[in-house]
């Protein structure tokens, strides 16, 4: 009996050390390498010193298609003029909804007026879990330190309604101008809304 109370308490001593270790902001964003629409090799790290948009999308996804009916556009407009780095990542696996070559991402990005720094490609998964990426879009901004200021959804109201742009709370633009100002972001953390990324 003892043993099995140490067993159970050990167990738990190290759900709790794996909870801790868990993605959160106020701590280095994770680290990572992808490859862009073009061919190129990004790592986070090639980045120290500029802050750190993420947006995870998939181009068949509603509530995507309803954030590209051109706010998501002015954001990348926006943040790219004040030197921030935009990445579009795309975690859709090989066969599944939202998965292109760099051709389409391409060809997409240029059909939509789209302006991120680059268009990337996670097909493993990797860095979607690393970032526990839940939907798309779901978004994240990084600090010129590398610390994760924000992750959560891109506003507050979670329908697939142009119209609803407008009346929303702006929860990432908010923390992103907050995090340019040198300011926390409060809400730091918001809950997602859109299509579950297709790992």
């Amino acid at each position: 009996m003892k043993l099995r109370n140490l067993v159970l308490a050990a167990s738990a001593a190290l759900l709790s050390l794996g909870l801790s270790a868990a993605l959160q902001v106020g701590a280095p964003a994770p680290d990572f390498t992808v490859v862009d629409s073009k061919g190129n090799s990004h790592n986070l790290k090639d980045f120290a010193g500029k802050n750190v948009v993420l947006e995870w999308t998939n181009h068949d996804c509603p509530f995507v298609v309803k954030h590209y009916s051109g706010n998501m556009q002015a954001l990348q407009a926006e943040m790219t003029a004040q030197d921030v780095v935009w990445l579009s990542v795309i975690s859709s696996a090989p066969g599944k909804q939202g998965h292109v070559s760099g051709a389409k991402a391409d060809e997409l990005t240029a059909s939509r007026n789209a302006v991120p720094t680059a268009v990337v490609f996670d097909e493993s998964g990797v860095v979607g879990k690393a970032y526990d990426a839940k939907t798309t879009p779901h978004m994240y901004v990084i600090d010129k330190a590398g610390v994760l200021q924000y992750m959560g959804g891109i506003d507050s109201i979670p329908s697939a309604k142009v119209d609803d742009i407008t009346k929303a709370t702006p929860y990432f633009a908010n923390a992103a101008k907050a995090v340019l100002a040198g300011n926390t972001p409060d809400p730091a953390v918001t809950k997602p809304y859109g299509c579950s990324v297709k790992y």
